[in-house]
């Protein structure tokens, strides 16, 4: 019964992280390719690179979708926690 419960749950988190990884990382591909507002643009590019808007969306985004791919590397480890049991 155990065994089931982790595999069911590790299939679960795999599914939830790959699928929220997906989405976040293509999320954090928008603020690069969009050209945005034109007189925004020119303030942001005074700034440094560290400290633009757009680079620190993507940042925070990519982080976001490195994170939930860690949940679905989770979700394979008790997937195979609970394939091991069961042999």
């Amino acid at each position: 019964m155990l065994s089931a419960i982790l595999i069911a749950t590790g299939l679960i988190a795999t599914a939830w992280g790959c699928w929220r990884g997906y989405a976040a990382a293509r999320t954090s591909l928008v603020p690069l390719l969009r050209q945005g507002e034109p007189t925004r643009t020119l303030v942001d590019a005074a700034r440094p690179v560290h400290a633009r808007i757009r680079v620190r969306l993507a940042a925070r985004n990519v982080l976001l979708a490195v994170a939930w791919l860690g949940v679905a590397m989770y979700g394979l480890y008790l997937t195979t926690v609970g394939l091991g049991m069961r042999a």
